[in-house]
């Protein structure tokens, strides 16, 4: 249901939520051999999120991506959003153009109760209150 460039992101934000501040920014090289995510391809995702102020950036000796407090409180579906759009939630897990509540595929009605409690965890809880689940142990980070 999520491409990899989300997972990607929301790997990459969730590291930066945990591991950086306004004064201990990260940089894309360091993002990326933590979260094992090619350089090139992290490097562009990080942009694009600071563009769309999902994380924060600043140019410098001292530069770096970071999230600020503003950042943390932003829901986890906004990283989705921002790279992929929320159309994936609505459309057919097979791949089905005509596939809908009134026309299901065979799956749909199995499928549907987990893609509308995604987009309401993701939707209903903050960047912050996933980060710390893996600040405190309770989930981790894919970092093999």
């Amino acid at each position: 249901m999520l491409s990899n460039t989300s997972k990607y992101a929301i790997n990459a934000v969730l590291y930066l939520s945990t591991h950086s501040s306004v004064v201990n920014k990260l940089g894309a090289k360091e993002v990326a051999l933590a979260t094992k995510i090619p350089l090139p391809f992290l490097a562009k995702l990080l942009q694009s999120l600071a563009k769309k102020n999902v994380i924060a950036s600043s140019k410098g000796p001292k530069g770096g991506f970071y999230l600020t407090e503003e950042n943390q409180k932003q829901a986890l579906i906004q990283v989705v959003e921002h790279i992929d759009g929320l159309q994936k939630f609505n459309e057919c897990v097979l791949g089905l153009s005509q596939c809908n509540s009134k026309n299901p595929c065979a799956i749909h009605f199995s499928v549907q109760p987990f893609r509308d409690r995604l987009l309401a965890e993701m939707s209903n809880n903050s960047i912050d209150s996933f980060a710390e689940k893996v600040k405190n142990g309770t989930a981790f980070l894919k970092l093999d």
